[in-house]
């Protein structure tokens, strides 16, 4: 019996290694925005330390510093909210990219399953013509 061959078998697998790209992309954009979020709770664990620091006693060249270092903070924390906004839009723009190389995929895996059955029956069929032809009885 000859080996089933799919001849759109180059455009799947561009198709599954399209897909795989998307997979890794999905994660680094995840990552990133995961990265984001981490700095933003380690700038509010600062601004909670320092306001606990200097909640103890102030000096006047101290207010200044705490002050402008609160402000710092807070800049940061307004950037660091933008950057994360646009990691969720590529975040999102990444699965929707999945998403779309995902339903490429399966499309021709679908057709390819059904071609392998179709060849199969094809192929059991063929092979019931070639015994019954070897099986039946020859008439003189």
């Amino acid at each position: 019996m000859k080996k089933f061959s799919f001849n759109l078998q180059k455009a799947l697998d561009i198709r599954v290694h399209r897909e795989q790209e998307c997979k890794i992309a999905l994660g680094q954009a995840i990552g990133a925005l995961s990265l984001l979020e981490h700095q933003v709770e380690a700038l509010e664990q600062e601004r909670t330390r320092i306001a606990d620091h200097f909640s103890s006693g102030f000096e006047a060249a101290d207010i200044l510093t705490y002050d402008r270092y609160q402000q710092r903070l807070a800049y940061t924390k307004t950037r660091l909210l933008k950057e994360i906004t646009g990691a969720e839009e590529k975040v999102e723009e990444a699965r929707d990219e999945l998403q779309d190389a995902s339903c490429d995929r399966k499309v021709l895996d679908k057709v390819r399953e059904t071609r392998e059955i179709e060849y199969r029956k094809f192929q059991l069929d063929e092979d019931t013509k070639t015994l019954d032809d070897l099986f039946r009885p020859k008439l003189p």
